[in-house]
């Protein structure tokens, strides 16, 4: 097949989850209520740990980052998939295809390496609790955001120019919830097996490390916690870890399977529903499940309603 010439405002049209739906009309009021949950719980997180000092601690450092990140994701993924059922076809351009592969592996990259300091902290807070505030200290955890912000940038990147250098075929059809790179280099005229073992192996090497950084830091931490004295302690800091355990184990188990499994062990229709796991279900349960049962978030919603009520009211 013939490429097509991408600057002549040519593009792709996305073929996601809503297409292949026997309800689409519940599917996309469903994705919706999720985008409108993670937007206002993520957003609501963001506010509380801006505003309240008693969160400017390392933890909600973190967590406000994650959040940030979270926000970001959906934002790139959710909205234009939502298009595509009254549209019928979802059409993006060759520019807009390439901005949607860079932000969401910029941001799940991201993701990715800053759950795994989340760990860390959580191992230091319960572990070493004494000196907790000499390793986690505010040029450290500056440090540690700056570590899964910048890499991730640069990965991205090189990713998406390498990926949007291939010619493409006529075939325009996308078949997947957004640009990325496996789907498109199906369309691509030339060889891109190399590539692809690449990605997988490079996709292992973000990915895997991480993961092992995690399992180690909460393995310690539950050896530390079987042998509290506190029993109320004990269920405290398994709460917490359990918790955080669901989120890793939700967004990692997502992004195995899409870049370190082979293809031939699953399918597009499978990739679809994988990815709208991590880019829409996780982001917006991830404050449900972090932060918005905490008793300092809630303390601290409630002290920042509390100074806009006396703020309204000497205005009015």
């Amino acid at each position: 097949m013939e490429p097509w010439n991408s600057t002549l405002g040519s593009g792709f049209i996305l073929v996601g989850l809503l297409s292949d739906s026997g309800s689409p009309e519940l599917l996309r009021a469903t994705l919706a209520a999720l985008y409108m949950l993670g937007m206002i719980s993520n957003g609501l997180l963001l506010l509380l740990i801006t505003m309240d000092v008693r969160l400017h601690v390392p933890m909600y450092l973190m967590l406000g980052q994650l959040s940030l990140m979270d926000l970001l994701l959906t934002s790139v993924v959710t909205p234009k998939a939502l298009m595509e059922y009254p549209q019928k076809e979802n059409r993006i351009s060759f520019g807009g295809c390439a901005l949607q592969m860079f932000s969401e592996l910029f941001l799940g990259s991201a993701e990715d390496l800053l759950l795994a300091f989340m760990a860390y902290d959580r191992y230091v807070a319960i572990c070493h609790p004494l000196n907790y505030m000499v390793f986690m200290s505010p040029r450290a955890c500056w440090l540690m955001v700056a570590s899964s912000w910048i890499p991730a940038f640069l990965s991205a990147l090189g990713y998406t120019i390498y990926t949007m250098h291939y010619p493409f075929c006529k075939s325009r059809k996308v078949r997947h919830l957004f640009c990325e790179i496996f789907p498109l280099l199906k369309l691509a005229c030339a060889d891109t097996s190399i590539y692809e073992l690449m990605v997988y192996a490079m996709g292992a090497g973000l990915l895997i490390p991480p993961l092992v950084a995690i399992v180690a830091s909460y393995t310690l931490i539950l050896f530390t916690v079987l042998h509290m004295p506190s029993k109320e302690g004990r269920k405290k800091a398994l709460l917490t870890c359990s918790s955080h355990l669901t989120v890793v184990g939700m967004y990692y188990g997502a992004a195995t399977i899409i870049y370190v499994l082979p293809s031939s062990f699953h399918n597009p229709e499978q990739d679809n529903i994988t990815s709208a796991f991590y880019t829409i279900f996780t982001p917006a349960l991830n404050p449900l499940i972090y932060s918005l049962r905490n008793k300092e978030v809630l303390g601290a919603l409630r002290r920042v309603l509390g100074k806009c009520m006396v703020q309204v009211n000497q205005t009015l």
